[in-house]
């Protein structure tokens, strides 16, 4: 019902910047929260950060200053913007949706993406 496209992601060196988006399609009316998690190698997937549909922002400690979650809400599309990048951050990132009001129906969903991987290089 709702399908998700993720872009960017990739390889950097450590100190650098990427930048990724995910844009959700379908018959959507709004989104309540959209935001990135991400999972590394032989740990559990973590919040990295999220937005309401409010511009309320919330992000994980290790990530704060760093990265900057952003959205677009006519075009149903979450960015983030990741600076000053270390090994701690490679890993397999995933968009979210949560809280999707679909068109003609009172019924919500939530919906993840395929995931990105981000390589940081020391």
């Amino acid at each position: 019902q709702v399908q998700l496209v993720e872009s960017g992601g990739g390889l950097v060196q450590a100190g650098g910047s990427l930048g990724l988006s995910c844009a959700a399609s379908g018959r959507i009316a709004s989104i309540t929260t959209m935001g990135w998690y991400r999972q590394a190698p032989g740990k559990q997937r973590e919040l990295v950060a999220i937005t309401t549909f409010g511009g309320r922002k919330i992000y994980a400690d290790s990530v704060k200053g760093r990265f900057t979650i952003s959205r677009d809400n006519v075009q149903h599309t979450v960015y983030l913007q990741m600076n000053s990048l270390t090994p701690e951050d490679t890993a397999v990132y995933y968009c979210n949706v949560d809280g999707v009001q679909l068109l003609d129906t009172i019924d919500e969903v939530d919906s993840w993406g395929r995931g990105t991987r981000v390589t940081v290089s020391s």
